[in-house]
């Protein structure tokens, strides 16, 4: 399973309670790169690049990988350079929260 095969199962992994107010956008800048657009308990994945997303990502897709199913600690890989956050790092910080990694590994 690639990462962009990840990232399009999220939306399945939404946790649409603490979805319900928000109305977000999630870039993914890898090889292929995707986006997210959460919209009040709602997600929707696209591949592409969103020029106007809240937060982009950018990683290798194999550290990627790792980070969205749980085997990779997101502060870690920032503090490492693995992961390097452009715009809303507070919303960077509950993807975790946002997103159940049991559905989507």
């Amino acid at each position: 399973m690639t990462v962009n095969d990840i990232i399009k199962l999220m939306p399945s992994g939404l946790n649409t309670v603490a979805a319900a107010d928000m109305e977000k956008s999630i870039q993914f800048d890898i090889s292929s790169p995707m986006y997210l657009l959460i919209d009040h308990g709602t997600c929707t994945a696209h591949e592409g690049v969103l020029d106007t997303a809240d937060v982009a990502l950018t990683m290798a897709d194999e550290d990627l990988k790792a980070l969205l199913k749980g085997e990779l600690n997101g502060a870690m890989a920032y503090m490492s350079g693995k992961l390097k956050l452009k715009g809303d790092m507070m919303l960077a910080q509950k993807i975790p929260a946002l997103f159940d990694a049991s559905k989507i590994a």
